[in-house]
């Protein structure tokens, strides 16, 4: 049996190699590249991305990161494009063929049939006297030494090169198109990404308690207020503005440092000018103000009108962090 350091030596060995191919490919980098990204910049239609066997699997990851970083794309199977698939393409397509040969036979059937309309061909291949480089209009090149894999036949190598290929296309385009982060929240809506770059505070508040009272409550009332609402705090509101937050930790001091307490009210024992958020700031502008503070709740208000309180164990349950 193989041992263990044999294991982890391979295992080296292939990302060695791997890297090694990966690195290589900046010294093939030339105008083909750059004007490859300016046809699809320019143009008015979609970028659809084939290939057949392992290059058909990094043609549909290349698809998913084109179309979340603001490039619309579509996957054609190689094969299935010679059986009716082809009517997919628009005269305006821009078509990317990625084979480490370029000279499958599937490949020799659809190069002719991609460019009979007149739509920008781009080759990502490792053969640049192939059949598929001589017929495209563009070609990125992606030879490698040799795969990854002991018999040099499984693409490793190969497949890691076209794959990264297509990662620096698509970081170009978003750089071309400006893409910021919100652009990219409104392709990632679902799951944590999407609450990190889209919720705001006011999309927290529709289910939560309003712990409220008035400057002169008696600290009874303050209490009954922040133990019925739970939230650990309670906002001291007059005529709709925040003058005072009292939280549960207010509540401890005062009855360690006096014997009673009839006589006080909530204006008494408030911290005035409370941290605030604004309604419509994003969550994650809140989650910064409670680690900058060392607080785990904030007072929310909107056009100076109190509306609510935001805690740490809300944003925590949202799976934000």
């Amino acid at each position: 049996m193989i041992s263990n350091e044999n294991i982890l030596a391979l295992a080296k060995k292939t990302i060695m190699t791997e890297s090694e191919s990966i690195i290589k490919l900046t010294s093939f980098l030339d105008d083909n590249f750059s004007n490859a990204a300016q046809a699809i910049y320019n143009s008015k239609g979609r970028l659809v991305v084939t290939g057949i066997g392992k290059s058909a699997i990094i043609a549909q990851k290349m698809v998913a990161t084109f179309n979340s970083t603001g490039t619309p794309s579509l996957f054609l199977h190689a094969a299935e494009a010679i059986h009716g698939d082809l009517g997919m393409l628009q005269k305006d397509d821009v078509i990317i063929c990625i084979s480490k040969s370029g000279n499958s036979p599937e490949i020799k059937v659809l190069v002719p049939l991609l460019t009979r309309f007149g739509n920008t061909l781009i080759a990502i291949t490792g053969n640049m006297t192939s059949f598929l480089a001589k017929g495209a209009k563009y070609v990125l090149n992606t030879t490698v030494d040799k795969e990854a894999c002991p018999i040099n036949l499984a693409p490793t190598s190969s497949t890691t090169a076209q794959l990264v290929m297509g990662d620096a296309l698509a970081v170009c385009l978003m750089e071309m198109r400006d893409f910021k982060p919100e652009d990219f929240a409104v392709y990632h809506p679902g799951g944590a990404l999407g609450k990190k770059l889209l919720l705001r505070v006011k999309d927290m508040l529709e289910h939560t308690l309003k712990p409220m009272v008035a400057p002169d409550a008696s600290i009874q009332q303050v209490i009954f207020e922040i133990s019925e609402k739970r939230l650990g705090v309670t906002a001291v509101v007059e005529k709709d503005a925040v003058i005072g937050i009292i939280t549960d930790g207010d509540i401890r001091r005062m009855l360690s440092e006096r014997d009673q307490f009839k006589d006080l009210v909530a204006r008494d024992i408030m911290t005035k000018n409370p941290k605030l958020i604004q309604a419509t700031d994003m969550v994650t502008d809140a989650l910064n103000t409670l680690e900058d503070f060392s607080i785990t709740q904030l007072i929310v208000v909107e056009n100076n009108e109190y509306k609510g309180v935001l805690h740490l164990h809300d944003i925590l349950k949202e799976g934000i962090v």
